[in-house]
């Protein structure tokens, strides 16, 4: 399946910025699952590209003259086979994805609703806690931020696919399963504008499954793959600092289309 990305950031300030930087993770590669046939970042000013940790593109830009308006847009063609398991790398221990950190946290009352349900450490009772999380936690958008924790998601029972995926992550890992977060797209043809998305890795019978908490998909038949990491701040589309600019808004626009 070919399909065609669009993805555009605008950001706008009430007062000049000047001398930002912004680190920008938006560039998928190409694997058994997935060939990129071409990927285009535009972004104003200087930039150079490099690897992250987790083998990642990663483009950081910068720009020194005063803007109060900024566009950075991806876009692209990706052919997409059928494939069971996504990502691939060799080059990465998958232990490393044991590592927890603040967004991932998990504690004895999240830890014993994963007892619960998982026991014996194989994909079917992975994709069964994947269920129950989704029971407990309802998809509900903009009902958290960026910055909510796996614990405070658990406990307000509401989430969007950044939610899921941190809290699946969590139990993973508490479990002993290496489990990462992937950032990427879905396509959807009933909703083209809402295609970027979040999802969770766990590494069981020495291989990398899909777990769409959000979505109830465990094969990654319709997903991007765009960046892998220990949790969200792993993989931002964007992230950076700039000197003044007043207040920021921001505005991001998605379209995944099969082509």
């Amino acid at each position: 399946m070919k399909l065609m990305v669009n993805h555009q950031t605008h950001y706008r300030y009430t007062q000049n910025a000047r001398n930002s930087v912004q680190s920008i993770k938006m560039m998928p590669q190409s694997s058994k699952h997935q060939i990129i046939e071409n990927w285009h970042i535009s972004v104003p000013g200087e930039y150079r590209c490099q690897r992250d940790a987790f083998n990642n593109l990663w483009l950081t830009a910068t720009q020194h003259h005063d803007y109060r308006y900024l566009t950075i847009m991806a876009q692209g063609i990706v052919d997409l086979f059928e494939t069971e398991i996504g990502h691939f790398e060799n080059e990465i221990s998958p232990y490393i994805f044991l590592q927890r950190t603040s967004l991932t946290h998990c504690d004895q009352e999240m830890l014993h609703f994963a007892q619960d349900i998982v026991r014996a450490k194989d994909r079917q009772h992975l994709i069964l806690l994947s269920e129950k999380i989704l029971e407990k936690m309802p998809y509900q958008p903009e009902s958290t931020s960026v910055t909510t924790l796996a614990t405070d998601a658990f406990y307000a029972a509401k989430g969007v696919c950044q939610d899921h995926a941190h809290v699946m992550i969590a139990m993973c890992k508490a479990l002993h399963l290496p489990a990462r977060y992937v950032s990427g797209y879905l396509y959807d043809q009933n909703q083209p504008h809402l295609a970027s998305h979040a999802w969770a890795e766990v590494f069981v019978d020495n291989k990398w499954y899909c777990f769409d908490v959000s979505n109830q998909i465990f094969s990654p038949q319709n997903h991007i793959y765009v960046a892998v990491g220990r949790d969200y701040l792993d993989v931002a589309p964007i992230r950076g600092v700039r000197e003044q600019g007043g207040v920021e808004s921001m505005m991001s626009v998605v379209q995944v289309l099969a082509c």
